[in-house]
């Protein structure tokens, strides 16, 4: 009886150890969501309305966070007639949801009388997933066209969706930059001619860590160089690069080996890149499937930043109109995990660069830096140190007190020295020590 019951207890054990190996990942934890999109600090609620009646004001310099379904949101404007304007929407969906080809979103600044501004409606698509969007429209300072006076305007955002596409509301962050106009006498008018467009080799040095942001706010700096960062299926990376008058961009990105649980897989748009402007436009992008062995993208190189390539009649010259920071969005496509392991990340390879030396830039009447724009010594800093804008800021703050806490230091020390002269120069003297009566 003993043998029996023993055997019993063997063969239970048996059978339990075989179903716990038998399902392994009944045991194991889901893989984490990716992170969502992080919004402005200090973004303002606002909620435009669905024709001008009402439109709540927009003022140059501020982020506002808005939610749109399919339709209409307007909002209000008051411009001068002394500078241009760029008016972004970013379009943020859900990680998944249901999009196609003819849904995007659509920005256009109009007069009172609901009549387009020259350059505009500015539009972008979704491709093949649902991932953050930005489109823009603009203002523009040009002479003997429309919209040059200073005024009441409206700005437009429209976003398009097939009626089997999702058609849930989703966040939307706004914001208005203004770009100052330039000296009398000193605005170039006439497009640029002909630049290098060939592709050059890009860089091949030993790739160094660096982790991209959720989106434009937080977006992780980058100079010329070889980068490493990872991806999931359906995760999008942001990342930012300075451009100066007279540079161009050449950018490249790669997909290593995944862990594949299907022999045969592949993922149309599995690797997409997108570049931006400083005003969030969309400059270029390009996609390559992905099977889960190899992946490769590259952009085609940016012309020169010129102030006069807003005047060029090429779509991919006319955006590169204005240095500061330039915006990189890298996906790796949803359907990518339906053949790999969706919790394991895959290394992401990033090859940038900057090419050609910082040019004199056109006379503005204003610091560029107020609107958003420009390049200087702190921005060169935060792409070799890899800082977010965030962190760049704060980089400078502690950067301040430092030389507040050493001037205030210097001038303790001075004053100690004095003291200790004076005394000295008593006691040379025969004045009264500390003991005199």
């Amino acid at each position: 009886m003993r043998r029996a019951r023993a055997a019993a207890w063997v063969g239970a054990g048996v059978l339990g150890l075989a179903a716990a190996a038998a399902a392994p990942s009944a045991a194991q934890p889901a893989p984490a969501p990716a992170p969502t999109y992080r919004i402005a600090d200090g973004a303002r609620q606002i909620e435009g309305r669905p024709s001008s009646d009402g439109a709540p004001l927009m003022e140059a310099g501020s982020v506002y966070r808005d939610a749109t379904g399919p339709g209409e949101r307007v909002y209000r404007l008051v411009l001068d007639d002394a500078s241009s304007m760029y008016v972004s929407a970013v379009l943020l969906p859900p990680a998944g949801a249901k999009v196609g080809a003819s849904d995007g979103l659509e920005v256009q600044v109009m007069t009172t009388q609901g009549r387009a501004c020259p350059g505009n409606p500015g539009r972008v698509s979704f491709g093949y997933d649902a991932v953050p969007i930005s489109a823009i429209g603009v203002r523009r300072l040009e002479e003997d066209t429309d919209c040059q006076q200073g005024g009441v305007y409206y700005a437009k955002v429209t976003r398009t969706a097939a009626k089997t596409s999702d058609q849930a509301i989703w966040p939307l962050e706004l914001r208005v930059q203004r770009e100052p106009g330039l000296a009398a006498g000193s605005a170039p008018t006439t497009a640029p001619g002909s630049w290098p467009s060939a592709s050059p080799t890009l860089p091949g040095t030993e790739s160094v860590p660096r982790s991209g942001g959720t989106g434009f706010n937080d977006a992780r700096a980058l100079g010329g160089g070889v980068w490493r960062d990872e991806l999931r299926p359906g995760q999008t990376r942001f990342y930012r690069v300075p451009l100066d008058w007279g540079q161009q961009l050449a950018f490249g990105a790669e997909l290593s080996a995944a862990r594949r649980t299907k022999e045969y897989g592949s993922a149309s748009g599995g690797l997409a890149v997108s570049l931006y402007t400083p005003y969030r436009g969309l400059v270029q992008s390009a996609d390559a499937p992905y099977d889960g062995k190899q992946a490769g993208v590259a952009l085609r190189r940016t012309p020169p930043v010129a102030y006069e390539n807003r005047y060029a009649s090429d779509s991919a010259v006319r955006p590169v109109r204005v240095a500061g920071w330039y915006y990189v969005a890298v996906t790796m496509g949803g359907k990518v995990a339906e053949f790999t392991e969706d919790a394991v990340p895959v290394p992401l390879t990033l090859r940038v660069g900057v090419l050609g030396s910082p040019a004199k830039g056109p006379g503005y009447r204003e610091d560029l830096a107020a609107g958003g724009f420009g390049v200087g010594g702190e921005d060169r800093a935060a792409a070799k140190d890899g800082l977010t804008a965030v962190e760049a800021a704060d980089a400078a703050g502690n950067r301040s007190a430092m030389r507040v806490v050493a001037g205030a230091g210097f001038t303790t020390g001075i004053l100690l020295l004095l003291v200790l002269g004076g005394w000295i120069l008593l006691a040379r003297r025969g004045g009264p020590g500390p003991g005199a009566r």
